[in-house]
C-alpha cells in the first residue's frame, strides 16, 4: 500500500520476572504477576473473575502487592519508572476486596506515584474507604512455607525496624518494556530508538520521530497510562493528517447501510438483550431471572443474555436475530449509553432498522456498581428498569435526521502553548482559526519555564511558536480579548469577542478551551517574609540567567507539595518534583560542593524522569528526606536567618537545617473557570478544572459536541504534555471541520402550539438554549438543531406541550400496564 504518513503504535511488553529468583516466581504457585492477576479478575478469564490460590484452589484471605518489579531497577536494565504500576495495583487491590469480602490487601511501595487527574483521590479512597494497607518499603525477598504454602515477606517499617508478614498470595506489579520486535520495526522504518529501547521522539513533540512522515504514539515512546496514550494517538493523527491535508477525503470509502424497513404500521416485536458484563453485572444481578421476566412482557418476541453484549460476535448475533425474527424494536440492558449507545444503534442500522427504535437500560453504573451489597434488591431494580425500557421502546417511532452545514473555522480560547499548538495543528490542516488571548502577549505559563530536562531550550520554543502563530495565514490572533458571548451548536457557533477596540463577531464550527492554570502563590513557610524563601520558578529563572548570588550559597533546602495534596488543593500538581530535581541537578552541576536537601512526601519522577533526573540527583549528592502530611516541615525566621526542621523517621528525631535559600516546590491552581464554563455549558470538577467527557475514551473532548479541552485548563501537566493535548484537539476538531454537513440528533423535542400556555418554563430549564419564545404567537419554539433530546422540557411542562418524538402517548402503554397488573 502507498501512504502519505505512518504512525507507530505497537504498544509494550510486560516485564517477566526470572524463574525462581528472590521472589520465587514460577516456583511458588501463589506468586503471580499483576498481568496474571488481572486475568484472574477478568470475567472472561480462566477463573471467570473468581480469586483463588493456585496452590490449593481456596479463596485467599490476605494478598500483598509488591511495586517496582522490573521498573526503577538497574539489575534488569530498566532504570525508568513504568508510570502505571502504582495505579493499576491500587485498582486490583480495590477490585479484589470487592470480589473477596474481608480480604486483607497490603501494598508495598517506595513512592506512591498517583500523579494523574483525580488519581490521588482514588489512592485515598482505597486507603480510607476500602481499607487497603500501604507500606512504604521495598521488599527484597519472598519465602514460602513448604507445608502451608503461605508466603512470608520481610520488610522495614517507617521507623527502621525489620518486620515480617505472611500472605496467601503475592502479586508482583511488573513494569512495561519495549516490544521485543520494536528493533526490527524501527530498522524497517529507519527511525531511532532511545537508550531505553523505546522510539526516540522530539523533546517537545513526543509524536515526531527521527524520520519525517513517521510518527509514534502510546507506550511505544515511553511508559504511560491510557488517557495519555489516547491523547498521544490523537496528536499523532493530527501530525499525520497535516502531511496529507491536500488530499483529505479523496480515498474515503463510505459505509453503506441497507435500506430501513418501514415499521410504522407494524405491532411492536421487541428484542431484549441483557448483558452479564462479566461479573460487573452478572456478579450482582440474577441475569437469567431478569431474562425470564422480560420474556413475559407484552410484545417481547425475544429475550436472552450475553456475557458481553458489546463484543463483535454478540453484535453479529444481535443483527441476525433482529432480521431472522423480524424484530422491530430493541432493548439492550448493559452499561452506560454514554459510550455504547452508538455501537448498538449502528447494529440496528445494519439490520435494516431505524437507530432510534432502540432503548438502553443501564444495569451497571446505575445498579450493580452501586448496589453490589444488595443483590436481591439490585435484581428487583433490574427487572423494573427493563420493564420501563420495554414500555418506552414499544412507543418509539422512526426518527429522521437533518443535515446542517459546517463552518470550517475554529475558535481557540487561550494563547498559551496548548492553545497555540491547537491553533497551529488545525491551521496546518487547512482550517481557519481565531485565537483569543486575554493578556497582551501569547505564551501563558511557558514564559516561566527557562530550563529543559534534556538541555532543550523552552525560551526558543516559545519564540518559535509565537512566530509561527503570528505569521500563519490561517490564524487570526486576538490579544487583550475575551469571549463575551457564544451561541449556536456544533458546526455553527457564533461568538462575540470583546477586544480593547470594541467587539467582533466570529462564526466557527468548533471551540477549543485552553485557558490554562495559575502558579500557586504560597502563604506558608515564610514566603514573602524573607528574600531567602523563593519558589522553584524563581530559582529556575535565576539559574538560567546566571545570577551571581548563586555562587555565594552555602546550603539549599527544597520543600515539596507546597499548595498541593492538602485540604485546599487535594490533587497532585504533577510538575513539582521534576522542577525541584531539575533545579537541584543544575545547581549541583554548577557547584558540586553545594549541600542540597529535598524534603518530600513522594518523589513522582515518572517515566524517563526517574533515570534522567532522580537518579542523576542522587549521583550528584542531593540528599532526600521523606515526611508525612501530618508531620510537615517547620520553618522559623529569626532575625533574617532561616531554620527548617523535619522529623526523620529512621533517626526518630528532628533534623534541623539552616539554609541561605529555601526553594518551595509550588503547584498549579485552576483559574476561575466558572464564567467560561457557564457560557459554554461545560462542567468543572471538584478542584475547579474542566471535566472531560470520558477520562480514558475521550480525554480532550467535552460532553457537549464540538467543544474540546487541552493544556492546564484540563489539569496540571508538563509543557510537552500540553503540546500533545493541543495537537490532539486539532485531530478531534478536524473530525468535524473536515465535513461538509453534520447530522442532527434524531430524538428531539416538539411543541404542540395549540396546547402551549406560554409559561416559558421549558426555556428556563433547557440546558442547550434550544428553545425560544415567539412573542407574536405567544408560544415556545424548539430549534431541532440545538436540541439534544434530554427531555428536560417535557418534564417541567405543566400542559404536556413539550414531548420528545419518541415519547408521544399511545394506547399501547395502558395495554402493557394493564397486563402487568
Amino acid at each position: 500500500i502507498e501512504v502519505g504518513s505512518i504512525i507507530m503504535s505497537t504498544g509494550f511488553d510486560e516485564y517477566v520476572p526470572p524463574t525462581g529468583g528472590s521472589y520465587g516466581y514460577n516456583i511458588y504457585p501463589d506468586v503471580l504477576t499483576s498481568i496474571q492477576f488481572e486475568r484472574m479478575l477478568s470475567a472472561s478469564g480462566p477463573y471467570k473473575g473468581h480469586v483463588k490460590r493456585l496452590s490449593n484452589g481456596k479463596e485467599p484471605k490476605k494478598i500483598a502487592w509488591l511495586q517496582c518489579v522490573g521498573s526503577r531497577d538497574e539489575s534488569c536494565d530498566n532504570p525508568y519508572c513504568s508510570s502505571v504500576c502504582c495505579m493499576y495495583s491500587i485498582k486490583e487491590a480495590v477490585i479484589a476486596k470487592e470480589h473477596v469480602p474481608g480480604l486483607d490487601a497490603h501494598l508495598y511501595f517506595m513512592d506512591m506515584r498517583s500523579f494523574g487527574k483525580d488519581f490521588d483521590k482514588y489512592y485515598e479512597r482505597a486507603r480510607d474507604e476500602y481499607g487497603v494497607v500501604f507500606r512504604r518499603s521495598r521488599v527484597p525477598r519472598i519465602e514460602q512455607n513448604r507445608e502451608t504454602k503461605e508466603l512470608t515477606i520481610r520488610y522495614v517499617d517507617p521507623e527502621g525496624n525489620v518486620k515480617e508478614d505472611t500472605y496467601d498470595m503475592v502479586v508482583l506489579s511488573v513494569g512495561l518494556e519495549p516490544c521485543s520486535s520494536l528493533g526490527d520495526l524501527a530498522g524497517a522504518l529507519s527511525v531511532n530508538l532511545n537508550g531505553y529501547g523505546f522510539v526516540e521522539t522530539d523533546p517537545y513533540s513526543h509524536v515526531t520521530t527521527s524520520r519525517p512522515g513517521v510518527y509514534a504514539s502510546g507506550t511505544v515512546t515511553e511508559p504511560k497510562d491510557i488517557p495519555e496514550s489516547v491523547t498521544q494517538a490523537s496528536a499523532a493523527a493530527a501530525e499525520a493528517a497535516r502531511d496529507i491535508a491536500d488530499v483529505r477525503g479523496t480515498e474515503i470509502t463510505v459505509k453503506d447501510y441497507p435500506r430501513e424497513r418501514s415499521v410504522m404500521n407494524d405491532f411492536p416485536r421487541i428484542g431484549v438483550f441483557i448483558c452479564h458484563c462479566g461479573i460487573n453485572i452478572g456478579g450482582v444481578i440474577d441475569v437469567p431471572k431478569v431474562v425470564e421476566y422480560a420474556k413475559s412482557l407484552p410484545y417481547v418476541a425475544y429475550a436472552d443474555d450475553e456475557t458481553f453484549t458489546c463484543s463483535q460476535d454478540s453484535l453479529v448475533r444481535m443483527r441476525d436475530k433482529i432480521m431472522d425474527l423480524g424484530l422491530n424494536r430493541v432493548v439492550v440492558a448493559s452499561c452506560t449509553p454514554r459510550t455504547h449507545e452508538p455501537l448498538f444503534q449502528d447494529t440496528l442500522r445494519e439490520a435494516e432498522l431505524n437507530p432510534h427504535l432502540f432503548e438502553m437500560v443501564n444495569l451497571r453504573d446505575q445498579n450493580s456498581w452501586v448496589h453490589r451489597d444488595r443483590p436481591d434488591l439490585a435484581t428487583k431494580k433490574a427487572i423494573e428498569t427493563v420493564r420501563m425500557g420495554v414500555i418506552k421502546v414499544a412507543d418509539m417511532v422512526p426518527v429522521s435526521h437533518q443535515k446542517v452545514p459546517v463552518i470550517p473555522e475554529a475558535l481557540v480560547i487561550g494563547g498559551g502553548i496548548a492553545g497555540m499548538s491547537s491553533a497551529l495543528s488545525m491551521a496546518d490542516q487547512g482550517f481557519k482559526v481565531h485565537l483569543v488571548e486575554k493578556e497582551k502577549d501569547l505564551g501563558g505559563l511557558l514564559r516561566d519555564i527557562h530550563l529543559g530536562v534534556r538541555d532543550e531550550d523552552p525560551v526558543q520554543l516559545l519564540d518559535d511558536t509565537i512566530k509561527k502563530v503570528l505569521e500563519h495565514e490561517r490564524i487570526d490572533v486576538h490579544t487583550n480579548s475575551e469571549l463575551e458571548e457564544i451561541s449556536g451548536y456544533v458546526g455553527n457557533f457564533t461568538s462575540k469577542i470583546r477586544t480593547s477596540e470594541g467587539s467582533e463577531m466570529v462564526q466557527h464550527g468548533v471551540v477549543v478551551v485552553a485557558t490554562g492554570a495559575e502558579a500557586y502563590e504560597p502563604t506558608e513557610y515564610e514566603y514573602g517574609n524573607s528574600d531567602k524563601v523563593v519558589r522553584q520558578k524563581e530559582l529556575e529563572s535565576d539559574i538560567a540567567s546566571g545570577e551571581k548570588y548563586l555562587s555565594d550559597l552555602k546550603e539549599v533546602v527544597m520543600i515539596q507539595c507546597v499548595g498541593s495534596r492538602n485540604d485546599e488543593h487535594p490533587y497532585c500538581s504533577r510538575i513539582c518534583c521534576t522542577n525541584a530535581l531539575k533545579n537541584a541537578v543544575r545547581l549541583k552541576e554548577m557547584r558540586s560542593e553545594l549541600p542540597i536537601y529535598i524534603l518530600y512526601r513522594d518523589i513522582r519522577s515518572y517515566g524517563f524522569r526517574e533515570d534522567r533526573l532522580y537518579k542523576r540527583a542522587r549521583e550528584l549528592g542531593v540528599i532526600f528526606f521523606q515526611f508525612d502530611q501530618d508531620r510537615e516541615p517547620r520553618v522559623n525566621l529569626n532575625k533574617g536567618d532561616l531554620e527548617v526542621t523535619v522529623w526523620d523517621r529512621i533517626l526518630q528525631r528532628d533534623v534541623r537545617f539552616h539554609p541561605d535559600m529555601l526553594a518551595l516546590s509550588t503547584g498549579m491552581v485552576p483559574r476561575d473557570n466558572t464564567d467560561i464554563g457557564q457560557k459554554l455549558k461545560v462542567p468543572l470538577n471538584q478542584d475547579g478544572y474542566f471535566s472531560e467527557a470520558h477520562m480514558k475514551l475521550r480525554p480532550v473532548d467535552f460532553s457537549g459536541d464540538g467543544i474540546f479541552l487541552c493544556g492546564t485548563a484540563h489539569s496540571p501537566r508538563f509543557l510537552e504534555e500540553s503540546i500533545l493535548q493541543g495537537k490532539a484537539t486539532g485531530a478531534r476538531a478536524a473530525t468535524i471541520l473536515s465535513r461538509e454537513f453534520l447530522e442532527t440528533k434524531g430524538n428531539v423535542a416538539r411543541i404542540t402550539e395549540r396546547n402551549c400556555a406560554g409559561c416559558q418554563l421549558c426555556i428556563q430549564i433547557c440546558p442547550y438554549d434550544a428553545i425560544d419564545f415567539d412573542e407574536d404567537k405567544k408560544v415556545a419554539n424548539v430549534n431541532e438543531i440545538l436540541c439534544q433530546g434530554c427531555g428536560a422540557c417535557a418534564a417541567v411542562c405543566p400542559s404536556g406541550t413539550s414531548q420528545q418524538t419518541s415519547f408521544t402517548k399511545r394506547q399501547i402503554m395502558s395495554m402493557i400496564d394493564a397486563s402487568l397488573r
